[in-house]
């Protein structure tokens, strides 16, 4: 399992982008001026933090790298908060470390009957992704039991493949090929025209 800390878990075929700053170090906490006034936060997060569903495959022992440290930072500069609007009285920003996946054992699967024919659907999914894999997706997404309209098949991008996607009466279920959660930020080019043309109501 020593192994499985280095992963990372979001995307499996990218290393983690931030391999300086460990759980220890004193500069874990960071601080910032908000309307004068000082602020701590927690930076970033380790793999145990944030998917407390991984922690039996993690090696506790070691001390594990921080992940999202920059993010943290940049969401509690000043300027950053002005320009989103948040008041001075809302507390630092941090990442979601404290969520609790045992309180809702459903989830959120009892929206989409609520929603369907009210609204366009779309989910979708890069294939790399770890912690929220393709297969359990697409899983949940059976067992609503909706009718498919249209069966799994390829999606292509300059001819290449790029993902896959399969239709059903009331959601439309897409894979972006070879990148993670963040499907956008490294599959910039399939995600926009999969977007859009469902956006549009063109083939996708």
């Amino acid at each position: 399992m020593k192994t499985f800390n280095t992963v990372n878990i979001y995307d499996l075929y990218r290393t983690n982008s931030v391999a300086g700053l460990r759980a220890s170090h004193e500069d874990r906490i960071g601080t910032t001026i908000i309307d004068g006034e000082e602020r701590t936060y927690k930076r970033g997060h380790t793999h145990a933090e944030y998917t407390k569903f991984l922690a039996h495959l993690l090696n506790e022992t070691e001390d594990p790298v921080v992940l999202g440290d920059a993010v943290t930072d940049y969401m509690n500069w000043e300027s950053t908060r002005k320009a989103f609007n948040i008041p001075s009285e809302v507390q630092a920003w941090e990442d979601c470390t404290n969520l609790n996946y045992t309180m809702q054992a459903e989830g959120s699967i009892w929206i989409y009957p609520i929603l369907r024919n009210k609204m366009k659907i779309m989910i979708y999914s890069g294939d790399t992704d770890g912690c929220v894999p393709t297969y359990g997706t697409k899983q949940w997404i059976e067992e609503l039991g909706w009718k498919t309209t249209q069966g799994w098949r390829p999606l292509y991008t300059d001819g290449q493949v790029s993902g896959y996607g399969q239709n059903y009466e009331g959601l439309d279920f897409f894979t972006v090929k070879g990148v993670g959660h963040m499907a956008p930020q490294w599959a910039r080019k399939p995600v926009t025209n999969m977007m859009m043309a469902w956006i549009h109501d063109e083939p996708v």
